[in-house]
This record gives C-alpha cells, structure tokens and sequence, in this order.
C-alpha cells in the first residue's frame, strides 16, 4: 500500500518520511515518491494494508545499482491505524507502544521500465537475487539501509526532526 496513504498517525507519518530520509542519504541522486501504486479499482484490490511501499527514482540508467528505480516494501506486523484508535496489546517493550507497527521483513527491487533486474528481501543471507544484480558496494548500502530501517522502527534509531528530512518525502507526505 502506497506510504502516503498509510501515514494515519503523526508517528507513522514521521517513520515513513525518516525511512525515506534513511534511503536517500544512501542514495542522495534518487527521488522518493510515496505513491508508487496507481489508485484504481485493480490495483486497490490487491493493496496491502500490512505493507508501507515507496519507491525512489534514479535520474537515468544506473550501472552500479542496475535500475531506474527502486520498490522499498516495509512488511509491517499489523495495519497501521489511524490516531485514536485503539491498539492491540504488544508485548512489554513492543513497538505498539509507540504508536507504530514493528518491522517484520524488507523487500527492496530494483526495476527497470522492462522488468525487476533484481531482489533483496530481509529473509535467509539478505544477499540479492535476479538477473542483473547491483555491484557488491552498492549491496552492502542496501544490507546497511535494512538494519537502520529495523533500528527505525524499533525505536533505536531516532526520527529525523521536523524540518530536516527530504523535501520530496515531506512534500508528497503532506
């Protein structure tokens, strides 16, 4: 589901412009967009509601990530939800008690206009797979992007202040 629509609380709101703010100090040439999804009747029929998705878009063809763009999927615990309403019961320490859902996995893809050249996901070795795979550096960025993600929305990482993250996240966010 697109991030932006997915921003139902200040908290998450500032998570999900913090994350693109972790993305592009990375990845500083790419473009965040918050709605990588189109809104119409197919594609709402299979959104979701577990999953924060923002993509990023390089100027051109770029040899050493092997993409024009890049689908950051955040696999959450459960659906955010708006503020006000009630939360489950996590764990003592958990993430709910914060406002927002914990992080269970990452899948980053990098595409091209033809197809998916390759796939990183948080699961097994989080090494890549697919056709056209990113030079080793570029992986390591990648590996390095996951774990402040976890760390993000564990709490241990702190939210950029309001002022200071990416103009394109916070404007599409707004």
């Amino acid at each position: 589901m697109n991030a932006a629509d997915q921003a139902r609380s200040l908290d998450l709101a500032q998570v999900i412009a913090s994350a693109a703010a972790l993305v592009r100090s990375s990845f500083p040439d790419a473009r965040a967009n918050l709605t990588p999804w189109r809104d119409d009747p197919l594609t709402r029929a299979w959104a979701e509601a577990e999953s924060v998705d923002l993509s990023f878009h390089f100027p051109g063809w770029n040899p050493r990530n092997q993409c024009r763009s890049m689908l950051v999927q955040l696999r959450l615990e459960r659906a955010p939800q708006a503020q006000g309403a009630p939360q489950a019961q996590a764990p003592p320490g958990g993430a709910a008690s914060t406002g927002r859902p914990r992080l269970l996995g990452v899948v980053i893809r990098g595409l091209t206009y033809e197809s998916e050249r390759w796939r990183l996901a948080t699961v097994g070795d989080w090494q890549p797979s697919g056709s056209h795979l990113p030079q080793p550096e570029v992986v390591a960025r990648l590996q390095q992007v996951c774990r402040e993600l976890f760390a993000l929305f564990d709490g241990r990482l702190a939210c950029a202040e309001p002022g200071s993250a990416d103009d394109d996240a916070r404007d599409q966010a707004a």
